[in-house]
């Protein structure tokens, strides 16, 4: 998947085109009392948004934790239904390792947690051209 600048700028905003932005008022009392939930564990919310996915009204809170980003997507019932967490390239298991640097120059990696899969994104450069790359955990791609 290759995508224009534009396009790597919102997806490293986190937000997609489809996303409004929200205020905490704006969210279900559920959503609000993971959202504090969260801050009580040390994350400072950056950004609130709001999105429909697979039909379904879903709540993004972006969060920096010890220094990196970590986004998380809501249900309407205050439910954690996936992470993606900054994170680097060493701290990764070695076999996404190899399958990112084997794609070229690894930018910001990001593993995403939906129930108890992880998988890993990220933004390689390779000749001047900026891709994401999703892999397994086991570094096998994963095709959009």
């Amino acid at each position: 998947m290759k995508y224009t600048l534009i396009a790597l700028a919102v997806a490293a905003s986190g937000l997609s085109a489809a996303d409004k932005k929200i205020q905490m008022k704006d969210l279900p009392p559920a959503v609000q009392k993971t959202v504090q939930a969260e801050e009580a564990k040390g994350a400072r919310i950056v950004g609130l948004a709001v999105e429909m996915e697979g039909g379904k009204k879903m709540y993004e809170v972006e969060t920096t934790v010890s220094g990196h980003s970590r986004d998380l997507l809501l249900d309407a019932t205050g439910r954690i239904v996936e992470t993606e967490e900054e994170t680097s390239i060493s701290a990764v298991p070695a076999a996404v390792k190899s399958a990112l640097e084997a794609r070229g120059t690894v930018g910001k990696v990001e593993a995403v947690t939906k129930g108890t899969t992880v998988t890993y994104e990220a933004v390689v450069e390779k000749n001047g051209q900026k891709t994401e790359v999703a892999v397994t955990a086991g570094g096998k791609p994963i095709k959009s």
